[in-house]
């Protein structure tokens, strides 16, 4: 029989291996990956947690306090980042491995140094909505933080996770990075001066405009999603879009990926996991690029307050 307690569960996933193996080759790639783990694993235990197993480029661990797994996670981002470096292009260089992590807590069951149960589940779930660098913490894990955690975290609203009728609170850590990916940078010198006071989604006859004030705008198939595509081409929790540093700021939560193609640009922008600031207007592609007819395509449209204001004859 299994001893139940309430635990926080953080669940935590290295991205980018694939392309450390074609730059790198099999071995040399295959001891960075092994290195970087046996790192988290030590400051998992270093925090006060202990790592339950590893799942092929992750790991899931328990802690008792959400304080010391939220800290387990930001020093692990840091880490990463001084692990190793791969040219981009001459004079640029970027991190090659990204993490992502997910804390939730709740009632566990613990069975033969296994965790099972609700939190277990959530947090994993958690984690298939995390972006690169990003982490996340369901409301149950923030509300057990001291006050200067708590005040790091951004409010995400409710999501839905996989598996889950009902959607679940959720919060991300900020302070440290926000969308820091390559696409997120991609188009920094076209943004305009004036920061955007609403964006015009398109879908079909379904068109709105949601307010710079808006907190997370979910776009998903399913029918609790901010903005409804009723496609089976589209992930429940497609993608989320919310007004960070006065930009619109597009994340990708799926599996098979977002693409976003700006008015007069021929070739889509593909994010996996990543993000990309909107300028102007275009159109994004859930599942596809929208130059492919299977794709749902959402056409989008950052405005200003001039954009918005009735016109004289």
């Amino acid at each position: 029989m299994g001893k139940t307690a309430e635990r926080v569960i953080l669940f935590v996933d290295l991205r980018g291996s694939t392309s450390l193996y074609l730059q790198l080759g099999n071995a040399p790639a295959a001891s960075v990956v092994t290195q970087s783990l046996g790192l988290l694993g030590q400051i998992v235990g270093r925090s006060g947690g202990r790592v339950v197993k590893t799942l092929g480029d992750g790991l899931m661990a328990v802690f008792d306090d959400a304080g010391a797994a939220v800290e387990a996670a930001d020093e692990m981002h840091e880490s990463l980042d001084r692990i190793i470096e791969l040219p981009t292009s001459p004079g640029a260089r970027h991190t090659a491995l990204k993490l992502k992590a997910a804390v939730a807590w709740g009632e566990v069951v613990e069975l033969q140094g296994d965790c099972f149960g609700d939190a277990v589940n959530v947090a994993a779930r958690l984690l298939d909505l995390a972006g690169d660098n990003e982490t996340l913490a369901t409301d149950g894990a923030l509300e057990r933080l001291p006050p200067e955690d708590r005040a790091r975290f951004r409010r995400l609203e409710r999501l839905h996770l996989r598996g889950r009728n009902e959607p679940v609170l959720v919060h991300r850590l900020e302070g440290r990075r926000f969308g820091d990916t390559a696409a997120s940078t991609l188009f920094e010198d076209a943004l305009s001066s004036t920061p955007p006071e609403g964006l015009r989604l398109s879908w079909g006859d379904d068109s709105r405009i949601f307010g710079s004030d808006t907190p997370v705008i979910i776009l998903g198939r399913s029918p609790q999603a901010t903005f409804c595509l009723d496609d089976s081409r589209v992930s429940r929790s497609h993608a989320r879009i919310e007004c960070h540093g006065g930009h619109f700021q597009l994340t990708d939560l799926s599996y098979n990926g977002t693409y976003v193609r700006f008015g007069g640009e021929e070739q889509a922008v593909a994010l996996r996991r990543g993000s990309c600031v909107l300028h102007g207007s275009g159109t994004i592609g859930l599942g596809a690029a929208p130059t492919d007819g299977q794709a749902a395509v959402v056409r989008f449209e950052v405005l200003t307050f001039a954009d918005t204001e009735p016109r004289g004859a």
